[in-house]
């Protein structure tokens, strides 16, 4: 008979695996930002939502909050720092406005973080009931960051065409999407499958969209570009936020 444990870490590390791709599909953003010494168009937020989704559940993959958790921590903790590098991209070639507004950003987002934290050590003294805090608060940022690339489906649906949402990304995040959720039905964890059963279904809606208007999408025409760094950039970091 086949360890229930085993399958899970199998699942996990290929989980890991396809997260650490999407982690690192924002890169040619910040090549260009590098080589252009400017941020431009292109917006922050998504990597700073991206940072405290990151901690979040590093937090949550804890020994002390959700025991045999470790591949949550791995990869959570990788997307952390990575996030961390462009975050400080953005901060070294912003303008002093939006560097200000940056820094405030973070400083509440770390306030935040770490009342979470202690709220977590010096209130919940089990680990179940810590899991149950921090998890949840982990979905409520999960279905709030899904909320951001509607904006990309109702593009679509209205231009019929699908030349600015990526199929490889979004087949990638559908697939990272199944995986974690059968790593969370392996050893039940409702705060793992509820984000991944939503992003895998967001995901799933975007390959439908795709196959309904790749035929009506006018490859060559280049009038319905949105700006640099709007919808494209979010539905490339968004895909991170449904993996654990």
């Amino acid at each position: 008979m086949v360890d229930t444990m085993f399958v899970r870490t199998v699942v996990g590390i290929i989980g890991n695996v396809i997260s650490f791709f999407l982690f690192l599909s924002p890169l040619p953003t910040f090549v260009q930002i590098i080589k252009q010494k400017a941020v431009q168009d292109f917006k922050a937020d998504p990597y700073v939502m991206t940072l405290l989704n990151c901690a979040m559940w590093s937090l949550y993959g804890m020994p002390f909050v959700k025991p045999d958790s470790l591949l949550v921590v791995t990869i959570n903790g990788f997307g952390f720092f990575l996030e961390l590098i462009y975050v400080a991209i953005f901060l070294i070639f912003s303008p002093w406005v939006k560097r200000r507004k940056l820094i405030i950003t973070l400083l509440v987002e770390t306030a935040f973080f770490i009342g979470v934290l202690l709220i977590t050590l010096l209130v919940f003294h089990a680990p179940p009931k810590r899991a149950m805090f921090v998890g949840l608060l982990c979905i409520v940022f999960n279905v709030i960051m899904y909320a951001s690339p509607l904006t990309v489906v109702k593009m679509v649906i209205k231009t019929k065409s699908v030349k600015y949402m990526p199929f490889f990304l979004s087949l990638a995040g559908f697939c990272n999407g199944i995986v974690w959720t059968i790593y969370a039905l392996l050893k039940f964890d409702v705060n793992i499958l509820i984000p991944n059963g939503l992003g895998s279904l967001f995901a799933l809606l975007q390959l439908v969209l795709y196959a309904i208007y790749y035929r009506t999408t006018n490859w060559d025409d280049d009038d319905d570009q949105p700006p640099r760094g709007g919808h494209q950039e979010e539905f490339s970091e968004i895909q991170l936020s449904s993996k654990v």
